[in-house]
C-alpha cells in the first residue's frame, strides 16, 4: 500500500506565505514525478506545479514566480511554497505521485489540505 499524505495547508492573509509538504509512504520502489494540484468550488482541479526525479520543475502560469516546488528524493517528499497569496489561491491542494510499488507505476494522490486566502 501507497500513501500520501499532505500537511501545511490553513488560513491566511492575502499577501501571506504558507508552506505545504507531502510525504509518500508505503511499499515504494521508485518514484517518477510529483507534483501539486488544486481544486476551488465549482472548478476543476488543475495542476499548480510539479518537478521531476531530476529536478526539472513546471509551473502553471498563474503561480510562476509566487509558489516554489521541491523535492527530497530519499526522504520521497514534495513541498510547495506559496508566497504573496490571493484569494484566487483559494483552494484544495491535492500532492500527486507517480510511484512504482510493484512492477509498473501508478499514480497516487493524497487527500487534500485546504489552504483559504482571506482579503
Amino acid at each position: 500500500q501507497v500513501q500520501l499524505v499532505e500537511s501545511g495547508g490553513g488560513l491566511v492573509q492575502a499577501g501571506g506565505s504558507l508552506r505545504l509538504s507531502c510525504v509518500a509512504s508505503g511499499r515504494i520502489f521508485s518514484v517518477n514525478n510529483m507534483g501539486w494540484y488544486r481544486q476551488a468550488p465549482g472548478k476543476q482541479r488543475e495542476l499548480v506545479a510539479d518537478i521531476t526525479r531530476g529536478g526539472i520543475t513546471n509551473y502553471a502560469d498563474s503561480v510562476k514566480g509566487r509558489f516554489t516546488i521541491s523535492r527530497d528524493n530519499a526522504k520521497n517528499t514534495v513541498s510547495l511554497q506559496l508566497n504573496s497569496l490571493t484569494p484566487e489561491d483559494t483552494a484544495v491542494y491535492y500532492c500527486n505521485a507517480n510511484i512504482m510499488s510493484t512492477t509498473y507505476y501508478l499514480t497516487y494522490w493524497g487527500q487534500g489540505t485546504q489552504v483559504t486566502v482571506s482579503s
